[in-house]
């Protein structure tokens, strides 16, 4: 098993992960996006999850969530040993009518041929569409439906949402506090969490948090909805603090 093996292995077992935590949470789980990897596994998926009070929960998911482990049976005695790799979870906000305006000048849409695991194609007709935010760069792409324009209402909705979190993340970045947990403003490319196969363990690295058993972690059910609240308590409490420090320095200032 190579590192990309390991990576889209984890990558499913991630997605799976979260499917299961939505049944568990009685949310709706809505898969955008999927596309398999030749050897198993995913490249990457797009879910949408609705319920109540989903985004409180999941935001704090957002980032890079990283594997530490020994690959399958049958490979040489120098191939056995710990292999590293890493996938990505971005967590995007779903109000019910995102208002950004997108115009078709500022728009590249193409249209393929949806495809299976193994690069089978499984439709004879260029059902799936990706579009691409030329003055972003942002790309988005839906092949689910069998129905060309269905999927690109679902893409087009799904690149709202980017731009939508776009504008939120520049908004953050202009109020970022001093503060080193900032939860609700990390980068969604720093490593959050760790999920060591070897010691079957899994750690939360913005809370010191450990926990053991892996396979049921990966259940989505007790331990991850655990480690949920635990991440919620912390955001309040430093919420809190920096309130708390606001005030301190606004009476400081005061003559």
């Amino acid at each position: 098993m190579s590192k990309g093996d390991i990576c889209q292995q984890f990558t499913q077992e991630v997605f799976e992960m979260y499917q299961s935590y939505a049944a568990f949470k009685c949310w709706a789980f809505e898969i955008l996006n999927y596309t398999p990897a030749e050897y198993g596994g995913i490249h990457h998926a797009a879910a949408r999850i609705s319920g109540d009070h989903v985004y409180r929960h999941l935001k704090y998911e957002g980032g890079t969530h990283r594997v530490q482990r020994i690959p399958e049976t049958g490979l040489s005695s120098r191939m056995q040993r710990i292999h590293t790799g890493t996938m990505s979870v971005i967590v995007l906000p779903q109000p019910e009518e995102v208002k950004i305006k997108v115009e078709p000048k500022d728009l590249r849409v193409d249209t393929f041929r949806a495809k299976g695991a193994g690069g089978q194609h499984v439709n004879t007709t260029d059902s799936a569409v990706r579009v691409v935010h030329i003055p972003t760069g942002l790309t988005v792409e839906c092949q689910q439906e069998r129905s060309q324009l269905m999927n690109k209402e679902t893409a087009m909705r799904m690149l709202r949402e980017k731009l939508y979190q776009q504008t939120i993340e520049r908004e953050l970045s202009q109020k970022t506090s001093a503060r080193k947990l900032q939860l609700g403003t990390r980068a969604q490319s720093e490593r959050i969490r760790t999920y060591n196969f070897t010691q079957d363990r899994v750690t939360d690295h913005r809370i010191s948090y450990e926990v053991r058993n892996i396979k049921e972690f990966l259940s989505g059910k007790g331990l991850l909805e655990d480690l949920i609240s635990k991440l919620l308590e912390a955001a309040e409490m430093e919420a809190l603090a920096e309130l708390l420090d606001h005030n301190c320095r606004s009476l400081q200032a005061d003559p």
